[in-house]
Formats: C-alpha cells, sequence, structure tokens
C-alpha cells in the first residue's frame, strides 16, 4: 500500500504523484513493487535490503540516490516477544522521497497526525529524514514506559509465584530491551554520519538535528538502565520462585506428618490382636481422641519452628 504525501497544512494525502512529496509504501504490493521500480527508477538493491529483517542501519549513495536504513519500533501480538523493531528504509534523489517498510508500524501514523496539529513543513527530504528520526527516537520511548510498566506488573506476580511461565514474562522483555539497544545504537551510529554528509553538513537544522540526538541518547540511556535492571531481577526472581516452591514443599510435607499420625494410632489400634480397648464401649472415641491429641501436639512443635 502506497501513500502520497505533500506540504500543507501540516503533511496532506493527496491521490497522485507529483515532484517533491513524500511517497510512503507500506507492505508494498506488486504494483508498488512496480511504481517503485519503473515510475520512480529507485535502485532494486536498496528494495532488496529493506526487505531483510534484520538489517542494520546505514546509509549509501550510489547515482545520486541516498539510501538510509534506520530501525523503528513495533508492537506485536505474538507469544514470543511483545516489541520489536524493524527496518525503514528512506530512498531519496531529486524531486524523489520514498520510504519503504514491510511492516506496520504506529511511527509513521502518528507522525503524520503530528505534522498536521503543529502545522510543520518539511523543507527538504533530509528536513524529513531528521523528522523521522526523532519521531522514531519518541516512539522507543513510549514503549520503554510500557514495558516499565509490564515489568511491574511482573514482579507482582512473581511474589508469590512458583510457575516458570511467570518468568518467562521477564525473559520475552528483556529480550525486547536486546533488541532496542542494539537499534538505537545502530541509529545513534547512523545519526552522527547523517551529520556529516556533504551535501546538507550546512544546511541542516541544528536545533533539529540536537533534538534528534537528545531524543536518541536519552531513549538509549533509558534502554540501557532498563536491561541492567533486568538481568538482576532475572537471577533474584529465579531464586525467589525457588524459595517459593521449597516453602510449599516444606508445608506440605509437615501436612503429610500431621495426618500420618492418627493414621499410625488407627493401624496399631486395628490390628487382630488384643489390646486394652477391645471390651471398651468408648475404645473408639478414646482412639480417635489419643490420635487428635498427638497430631495437635506435633502441630504446636511445627508452629513453633515455623515449618508452616
Amino acid at each position: 500500500m502506497r501513500t502520497f504525501l505533500k506540504n500543507g497544512n501540516g503533511l496532506v494525502q493527496t491521490d497522485t504523484w507529483e515532484p517533491n512529496c513524500w511517497v510512503h509504501v507500506e507492505c508494498p504490493t506488486l504494483d508498488d513493487r512496480r511504481f517503485l521500480f519503473e515510475e520512480l527508477q529507485i535502485p532494486e538493491a536498496f528494495y532488496n535490503d529493506v526487505e531483510d529483517i534484520d538489517e542494520r542501519p546505514r546509509i549509501e549513495i550510489e547515482d545520486g540516490w541516498y539510501f538510509i536504513i534506520m530501525r523503528f519500533p513495533i508492537k506485536i501480538q505474538t507469544d514470543d516477544i511483545p516489541y520489536a523493531t524493524i527496518p525503514m528504509g528512506l530512498i531519496f534523489r531529486g524531486d524523489v522521497f520514498v520510504s519503504l517498510s514491510f511492516h506496520t508500524t504506529e511511527v509513521i501514523p502518528d507522525f503524520i497526525n503530528f505534522t498536521r496539529r503543529k502545522n510543520i513543513i518539511m523543507e527538504n527530504s533530509f528536513d524529513l529524514v531528521l523528522k523521522l528520526s526523532l519521531s522514531s527516537s519518541v516512539w522507543f520511548l513510549k514503549y520503554l514506559k510500557q514495558i516499565n510498566y509490564e515489568i511491574k506488573e511482573a514482579e507482582n506476580q512473581l511474589e508469590k509465584s512458583i510457575k516458570n511461565e511467570d518468568l518467562q514474562t521477564l525473559l520475552q522483555i528483556e529480550k525486547c530491551l536486546v533488541l532496542f539497544t542494539t537499534s538505537l545504537k545502530g541509529n545513534d551510529i547512523l545519526v552522527a554520519r547523517l551529520k556529516n554528509l556533504r551535501d546538507y553538513r550546512d544546511t541542516y537544522d541544528e536545533d533539529l538535528m540536537e533534538d534528534v540526538e537528545i531524543e536518541l541518547r536519552q531513549a538509549l540511556g533509558t534502554t540501557n538502565i532498563y536491561s541492567d535492571i533486568m538481568s538482576g531481577m532475572m537471577n533474584a526472581y529465579a531464586s525467589v520462585i525457588s524459595n517459593n516452591l521449597n516453602i510449599v514443599m516444606k508445608t506440605l510435607t509437615s501436612i503429610s506428618i500431621i495426618l500420618m499420625i492418627p493414621t499410625l494410632v488407627a493401624s496399631f489400634y486395628g490390628m487382630n490382636i488384643p489390646n486394652s480397648f477391645e471390651q471398651n464401649h468408648y475404645g473408639f472415641f478414646i482412639v480417635i481422641a489419643l490420635s487428635f491429641l498427638l497430631s495437635l501436639v506435633v502441630l504446636i512443635l511445627f508452629r513453633r519452628r515455623n515449618y508452616f
């Protein structure tokens, strides 16, 4: 699916391509592929690189085309990990600017709506690249806030848990943080290279570039902090789960011992041999009382020793 956007009251959608408009292609179809190759003449190698989900952030210049790969965060609904990152290809030359992604992300729609609310105008292709990079970093921070909330929820579950499944939640979050850290480091290196591009290093908006660097490093620093916390939490809560399981086993063992005493007494007096209560009309009640008394004594001893 492709969308054409141009300057207006922010970025406004148009039905057809025109020079200096932004072409955003998401989850491209065969028709989108044909449009990119035949009408816009973008290099096919750039298209193929963006298709690789593991492609790292970088910049290439070929025949006047600028090709930039940037990592964007996404939220996914799978049993594996709740958050991940994807490559976003930014391809531009002259009056052509294309953003290409093979996955759906919340960053682009939010960015378009933001430009409309603030009536932001794109000065040129490089200005759009910087603003998309800033929006990407902001969304990293948004997802990190959600991750922090999920960490707190997982902590509440793990305090009394004896299930390994609850620990898996922290492991999934830790995977997300590793992906975020790797992507943010790549984006940080990319921004440093963008800052030194020969064609734009004397004309870019310095305040915008500073905002990009600040947000990017804040996101990277926050991710590193959460990652360090998670590493300690994984070890701590693994011990907590083991300790909780030991407490449960100790309680069950104590209950088994207490219940074994009436069984033992009943076994002795249930033998087919003479005993002192075989002619006593109250023998049954005496045996029950004796069993209860012995069980009570053991229960009191266990409670004093904090067995359960």
